[in-house]
Parts: C-alpha cells; structure tokens; sequence
C-alpha cells in the first residue's frame, strides 16, 4: 500500500509577496560581508530597473537580484556548469537562436539563457533577453552600496517550476509542476490541454516517492500516474491512457512560451520589463 499524502495544489499565479531573504552581504558588518558587497556590482538602465551582480567565489556562475532600487528579487543562480557562459540566467520566455540547443549531445540547451555582462574594467554593462541587448550603466561603488544596504531582497517570485511534461497521442498534455525552493509553497501543481490552452487541474497529489508521483481528484475518477520506469498514463474512470514523457530541460522554450502556462507571469528577471 502506497503512503499517501494531500498536498492542496496552489492556483496558477499566487498574488502573495515573496519571502524575504537575506542578500550575499547580509548587513555588511565584518570583513567578509563588506567584501562580498565590493565585489557586488550594480547596474542600472536610468529608467528605475537595477540589476546587481555577485561573482560566486570558485564557481563560474553570478548571484543576480533585479528591482527598482528599493525592493530587489533574487534571480536563482544557473547551473555551475562549464558550458553554461558566466553571467547567464534562466529565463525561457526568450531565445538565443544563435546558443547551441543540445551540448555535445549532453541534452543542455543554451538557448533559453539570457545574459547579464559587467566589465568594471571597461566600466560597462549590459543586459541580453535572447537576442536583445539593452544597455545598462555601473553605479558608481559610493552609490551603488548606499542603495544595496537599504534596499529590501525577496525570493524569486517564481513558486512553481516545471518538473514532468507528457503528451498523449492526440496532442493533449499534462505539465506537472514543483514548488521552488524558497518560495514558502509546497507541493505540486497540474495543468491539462492543447498547446497554448492548459488549464489548472484541482488535483490532490496522493504518492510521491523514489518511483514517481500520482495525482489524483478527491473522487479519484481523474488521474495522472508519473512512473519512472515504466509508462505513465492518465486515468479517466479506470480507463488508462499511456503518456509519452517530454523532456522538461530539452523543451523549456515550448514550456513557456507555447502552452500557456507562463502567460503574463513575471520571473523577476530584467527580462520581465526590457
């Protein structure tokens, strides 16, 4: 007998504010926060968006928050990884159609990260949204950490990101997302439909565990069966039919640009206002 457990799924765009976190700098008061916050850089268009960029010590990839001064969001961190270009963030709404779609055949696809590049010794900056880049100008430091220390930091405003996508043989599919970390959610959420028309599923998710997860409606006449080693299927009154698994990390252009469920949302990424 499967353990069971109900987790409510939340409703598509969650109008609650982000956590509050602490920045790489916390309050700056020893040594090592006052370092971290000189190696911050800040960056700003003249028109109210600032975008700040900490280099991330040993590792390739750059901590980002992006606001209007004030108020700043985190910009989760990309992969650490050695094809991924310092300075790069997710944000699949926009493509790089020039970025290599499939690395080496190792399924990592460039195209769906845009790009933040400071250069304190030029003293520039600029940000890319697939393929546009706005330019930005470096705050000059004086100014830039009397903004960082009184500015407020919250988490992504993303809550959900994408975990499974299938299809099945009539074009219908099924996205299965997972809260972020940090979000304060927790859980899952399911949308159903054709290409660009994928509707919220009020759906319990009732077994999750290292074979997959299964969610169900509270009379369990509907329901979506993830298995990780044999087929996954959607049951309608007993009545199965088989999925076919869709890449998530080989399809995040489709994801959010195609079926509907990104519409509108805001990331918290420059890319939401250039």
């Amino acid at each position: 007998m499967f353990p069971t457990r109900f987790v409510v799924l939340a409703l598509l765009l969650s109008s609650s504010a982000s956590p509050a976190i602490e920045p790489p700098w916390g309050p700056a008061k020893n040594l090592g926060q006052r370092m971290v916050l000189e190696r911050t850089s800040l960056c700003t268009d003249g028109k109210g968006h600032y975008v700040s960029a900490t280099p991330t010590p040993g590792m390739s990839n750059v901590q980002f928050f992006y606001g209007d001064g004030k108020r700043f969001m985190q910009i989760p961190l990309a992969p650490n990884h050695i094809w991924i270009p310092s300075g790069a963030f997710l944000d699949p709404r926009f493509e790089n159609p020039e970025a290599n779609s499939d690395v080496n055949g190792s399924g990592l696809d460039l195209r769906p990260y845009s790009r933040v590049k400071v250069d304190t010794k030029e003293n520039t900056c600029a940000v890319t949204c697939g393929r546009r880049t706005t330019p930005f100008t470096l705050v000059e430091p004086a100014r830039a950490r009397e903004v960082l220390l009184q500015a407020a930091y919250e988490a992504s405003p993303q809550k959900y990101a994408p975990h499974a996508l299938l299809r099945d043989s009539k074009g219908v599919y099924y996205l299965v997302e997972k809260s972020t970390p940090g979000s304060g959610e927790r859980g899952y959420r399911v949308s159903i439909g054709p290409r660009g028309q994928l509707k919220p599923q009020r759906m319990l998710n009732v077994v999750e565990d290292s074979k997959g997860e299964i969610f169900s409606t509270r009379g369990g006449d509907l329901q979506l069966v993830l298995d990780r080693e044999q087929p996954s299927f959607w049951v309608v009154k007993k009545r199965r039919r088989e999925l076919r698994p869709v890449p998530v990390e080989q399809n995040l252009l489709l994801i959010y640009n195609e079926l509907g469920v990104y519409t509108g949302a805001r990331l918290g990424t420059p890319c939401d206002d250039l």
